[in-house]
């Protein structure tokens, strides 16, 4: 069980920015263009008057006037003279380069002799006359006044697009967000061979898909295929693939969208929405429509929030009027997602609608290795690893799950540098998963790595001893996640019902740490809090919802998370104060009577407590084969499945 220290305490929420009282004022979208505009065409003229700045300094620095480049060919240090037009470019002997100006329509040895240059002196230097094209001569003329309106133009062109972009927002608002994945596209395609487990439910969607490849065999004998079908299970155990695989199978286009993504702020976008996303499988049909977390939109309609013009409720009439709009011809199944299908609205649900509903069950153990070994495909196996005893000891776990462990022993062992992944990198992979990462710099002090020990020493020992408890596997005094120290209890088999004996000898073991600190320590700390808020739960939960009260008697006086049967009004309940005060009575009976059994197996068993604390101050943990040990050594017969099964 885990130790936790429940004093965090929550940060204040942050005081939103922007909010009506301290906010600036907001600026209205068709002036926002004008003040964006003229915020650029300033930058634009300043940036032009700073470059035209440098480039005159620049253009001083290196001109020189005809006189002067007259007296510098007459002293022989010019080499060379390229003409350009009226455009002067001189080289010197010192690999210097001036600028310089003739005039117009005059030749520059006339100039130079205007000015005294000799031409003997002239032979001695290279002139070069570099006459331009058409095509470029009046580039190279209008180039400065053509460039600066370029930009300008360009400048304004940008605006422009992004007022088009903003004002056109309103004409796609009711488009469907939905994302197609096409048949013929090989890197996205999934099947039921990439699917694990979950047979029946795979029986059941074979149907559709044989409807899709042939339809004309099933209407030719009268029968109707299902129009919708509904994917109902945990979080986790594969509604998503199963509808990937649905659609890889028929080879047909699969529309897939959340439910969340319909609804918007403003009224009419999520019909809409709905409206455009059917128009579009109409048009590709055979196709399929997957709508993941239908929970969003489909909720039970007429619980007062939000009125009739509810934006949600609008949407699911939408919904509920495409599905009665289908012809009995029409090649398009909608298929939905929800691990909430006790808060969908009835009529989303009758026959004619979603009238086949497919349940998913959390994976068995030979189903969690079948998914285990698709998802080591990629992955370099040590061979050490044994794929079955994972999946013995990770019952509960979803496919997700499953996945997440096999990714996390290959980010263990590239951590390690190894080229494969062995069995100790997926053992640690599990707890990781389960509890979360190892906090090695969270370093207990001797005295409570002394109290953690013995905590988790009472759990084990509690369960151990009392014979419908599942055995444990593991217990570590090593902080991982939130839990300062953890007692990991697995079952032989995979559950689908448990007793009433089994729940109070899980609510023994929960009070086995509790009662462990206050044996050895006559102190409590609040380490046993998560203990105690499971327990609790639990024992309330036998009286209210599963009938294992004698007092009380078999009545569900509430539905799962707590919440009141019938609706329960504003109070949360239906029932009355006497009888409230019959469930407190009787919870506070099943917590006690659970008490004194684990008081009564830590007291018997002092000297074995003390053992195995001892033992997981010494070595931190202790795995299920050295725990045992330590039971037997102390006349303690540890247990075996073949006793679990009878």
């Amino acid at each position: 069980m885990d130790f936790l220290n429940n004093d965090d305490k929550k940060t204040p929420p942050e005081k939103k920015q922007g909010d009506q009282k301290g906010g600036a004022p907001k600026i209205p979208e068709n002036k926002q263009f004008w003040v964006n505009l003229l915020t650029t065409l300033v930058i634009f003229f300043l940036l032009i008057s700073a470059y035209s700045i440098l480039a005159e300094q620049q253009r001083a620095d290196t001109e020189i006037p005809v006189s002067q480049l007259a007296l510098d060919v007459t002293a022989g240090i010019v080499s060379e003279i390229v003409v350009k037009g009226d455009q002067l470019e001189v080289l010197y002997e010192s690999g210097d380069e001036k600028k310089s100006k003739k005039e117009a329509g005059t030749a520059l040895t006339d100039t130079l002799a205007n000015y005294g240059v000799s031409a003997e002196t002239l032979s001695g230097v290279s002139i070069e006359i570099d006459n331009p094209g058409g095509l470029r001569f009046w580039l190279l003329n209008l180039a400065p006044f053509l460039l600066p309106l370029l930009l300008i133009g360009l400048f304004l062109w940008f605006l422009m697009r992004q007022a088009k972009g903003a004002g056109m927002q309103a004409f796609t608002f009711g488009q469907s967000k939905a994302r197609m994945i096409d048949p013929n596209d090989t890197s996205k395609k999934i099947t039921f061979k990439d699917v694990a487990g979950a047979k029946e439910a795979k029986e059941e969607l074979a149907e559709i898909v044989d409807f899709l490849k042939n339809p004309k065999k099933f209407l030719d004998i009268g029968a109707r295929i299902p129009k919708g079908i509904i994917l109902m299970g945990s979080p986790g155990t594969g509604k998503t693939l199963l509808a990937r695989a649905v659609a890889g199978e028929a080879k047909v286009p699969f529309f897939t969208i959340s439910g969340s993504e319909f609804v918007e702020m403003f009224v009419g976008v999520g019909a809409s929405r709905v409206r455009d996303l059917f128009k579009l499988a109409k048009k590709s049909a055979p196709a399929i429509i997957f709508i993941d977390e239908i929970d969003a939109v489909g909720r039970v309609r007429g619980t007062g929030v939000g009125g009739g013009n509810d934006e949600r409720e609008q949407t699911l009439n939408q919904i509920l009027v495409e599905m009665d709009g289908f012809e009995p011809t029409e090649k398009v199944i909608i298929m939905a997602a929800t691990n909430r299908p006790d808060v969908l609205d009835p009529a989303l649900l009758r026959p004619g609608r979603f009238d086949r509903r497919v349940t998913i069950d959390p994976p068995d153990r030979n189903d969690r290795e079948a998914i285990l070994q698709i998802h080591s495909r990629k992955k370099p196996l040590a061979e050490d690893v044994d794929l079955k005893v994972i999946a013995e000891r990770t019952p509960g776990f979803s496919g997700a799950d499953l996945q997440s462990l096999m990714n996390e022993g290959a980010i263990l062992a590239a951590r390690e540098n190894r080229k494969k992944v062995s069995q100790y990198d997926l053992i640690r992979s599990i707890e990781k998963v389960m509890l979360g990462p190892e906090r090695k710099s969270h370093v207990l002090n001797e005295k409570e790595k002394k109290i953690t020990a013995y905590h988790e020493a009472g759990h084990a020992l509690v369960a151990s001893v009392l014979p419908h408890s599942d055995p444990v596997h593991k217990i570590s005094i090593i902080s991982r996640g939130r839990a300062a120290g953890y007692t990991l209890k697995l079952p032989f088999d995979d559950k689908k019902m448990q007793s009433k004996k089994e729940f109070l000898d899980d609510i023994a073991v929960s009070l086995g740490g509790y009662i462990a600190e206050k044996l050895v320590f006559g102190d409590l700390t609040t380490g046993p809090s998560n203990d105690i808020e499971v327990l609790t739960a639990l024992a309330r939960n036998m009286v209210t919802r599963y009938g294992m009260s004698d007092k009380v008697g078999p009545m569900a006086l509430e539905g799962s998370g707590g919440q009141a049967m019938f609706g329960g009004g504003l109070s949360g309940k239906e029932y009355s104060e006497k009888v409230s005060a019959e469930i407190d009575a009787e919870v506070k009976k099943i917590v006690d009577g659970a008490y004194k059994k684990a008081e009564d197996v830590l007291t018997k068993h002092r000297e074995v407590l003390d053992s195995i604390a001892n033992k997981l101050i010494e070595v931190e943990t202790l795995e299920r084969e050295e725990f045992e040990q330590l039971l037997i050594l102390n006349g303690i017969a540890p247990k075996k499945e073949e006793g679990a099964k009878a």
